[in-house]
């Protein structure tokens, strides 16, 4: 796919502007977005996703349009995995509703330059070593195994997020106990402070950083153009914030997230094993000759698989859900009663 340097600059450009206009304009006015506009929003961004597939297919073909539909969709998926995490960092820091818009919004700028980077490693990491795939698949299966595990043990644990940056600005720096509106430091009797929102973003941004280490390599197994893996990163993390808003009661009734996921990754480690034994270049194996009866899949069947995943996922989680709140009894009118009994004893 000879993507073209204006095309490149373009791109570049207009995802600058929109995070400019995100910055300049929504930073600048925190509030809690309605149903109606989170679904509005929404709905444009996955509208602006189709349509550039679309394109893609007008000018590329339908291969590198599958290709851009499939990544997309896998990117999505994983995205909303971690809006469970990023549930559990606005309830444990208690961010008022109304800044939790402007948070969500920054730690989307910092996992696009973030993924910018992994994007770009990951380019170089393939042009200069054929038996990354190796890596990557392999990855991608200890993940999927993982999700599994994760499942299996019915970790519902909703402990705090850590890892060694928050580790590190907590301790190095002193905060103040509540947050001062959208403002990161503040200073007080001569001293900078920070305040809960700079945490509150470097746990959004630094969670995002380890999924990222899982998503880049799955996105490099159904497309090798970097391009396409970028653009496929922009649209997922366009609506992400919207859809934080939109399904965050939704997202706990997904029960089998995990395992589809898991599925998902399984399956992309599983193709990326396949193709690089189908190009391999490794001395060891098959005395650095390509393995013949590897297949490489193609990208019709792996859109098929994800789209079938997804699908089958979300139907049966919320065929569960429902049945778990219908067979959950009844909450008994107490309070009621109780409020009877109270102002007996009163009176």
């Amino acid at each position: 796919m000879n993507v073209p340097t204006w095309v490149w600059l373009l791109t570049i450009g207009a995802t600058t502007a929109f995070l400019l206009v995100d910055v300049f304009v929504i930073g600048r006015r925190p509030h809690v977005p309605s149903m109606g506009e989170a679904a509005r929003h929404l709905t444009l961004y996955v509208a602006l996703a189709v349509l550039f597939g679309l394109g893609v297919w007008y000018f590329a073909g339908p291969d590198y349009s599958a290709q851009f539909f499939a990544g997309w969709l896998t990117e999505y998926s994983l995205l909303v995995d971690n809006l469970f995490v990023f549930l559990i960092i606005m309830a444990k820091f208690a961010v008022p509703h109304r800044l939790q818009q402007t948070a969500l919004m920054v730690g989307i700028v910092i996992a696009l330059v973030l993924r910018g980077v992994f994007i770009a490693v990951g380019a170089a990491a393939i042009n200069a070593f054929s038996w990354i795939f190796f890596v990557f698949g392999a990855f991608l299966v200890y993940t999927a195994v993982r999700l599994f595990r994760d499942y299996r043990r019915h970790d519902e644990s909703e402990d705090l997020p850590d890892n060694g940056l928050m580790r590190f600005v907590k301790h190095r720096f002193n905060a103040t106990d509540e947050f001062r509106g959208t403002r990161l430091t503040v200073s007080e009797h001569g001293k900078r402070l920070i305040t809960p929102m700079l945490i509150v973003i470097v746990a959004l941004g630094s969670t995002d950083l380890l999924f990222a280490l899982d998503s880049i390599p799955a996105i490099y197994g159904l497309t090798h153009e970097p391009y396409l893996v970028l653009t496929a990163n922009l649209f997922a993390l366009m609506g992400l914030r919207q859809l934080y808003f939109l399904i965050g009661g939704l997202l706990r009734r997904l029960v089998y997230l995990n395992i589809g996921l898991a599925v998902l990754l399984a399956f992309i480690g599983v193709k990326l094993g396949l193709h690089a034994m189908h190009e391999n270049t490794v001395p060891f194996i098959n005395g650095g000759q390509p393995v013949q009866w590897a297949p490489d899949i193609p990208i019709s069947l792996s859109l098929a698989v994800i789209v079938g995943v997804l699908v089958l996922t979300t139907v049966a989680s919320l065929v569960r859900s429902g049945r778990e709140a219908r067979a959950e009894p009844a909450a008994p009118p107490a309070a009621t009663g109780e409020k009877a009994e109270q102002g007996t004893d009163d009176a």
